[in-house]
């Protein structure tokens, strides 16, 4: 498991950190991801930490961007992920 830090990339160009999380097989560059919060992002960037393993920390930083709603990507097996992941 690859424990990742996902990292917003704003079309103004400043960064901020969203959240935690952890892939079986760490996403490559131009990949689509579908985060906790039920909307599409793709994936900008991928910055391994080299040499460093750990069950606890985080062993990659993924730099994303959000897709537009429009995107067919956006649409999950016709389900609506923002109605599907409310609480």
């Amino acid at each position: 498991m690859t424990q990742a830090i996902l990292v917003m990339h704003e079309k103004n160009g400043d960064y901020y950190r969203m959240n935690k999380t952890s892939f079986e097989k760490l996403p490559v560059i131009g990949e689509h991801i579908y985060n906790s919060d039920g909307l599409t992002y793709l994936i900008e960037d991928v910055v391994s930490l080299a040499g460093y393993e750990s069950t606890k920390a985080v062993t990659a930083i993924l730099v994303v961007k959000p897709t537009a709603k429009t995107d067919p990507v956006s649409e999950l097996y016709g389900l609506d992920p923002e109605k599907d992941f409310e609480m």
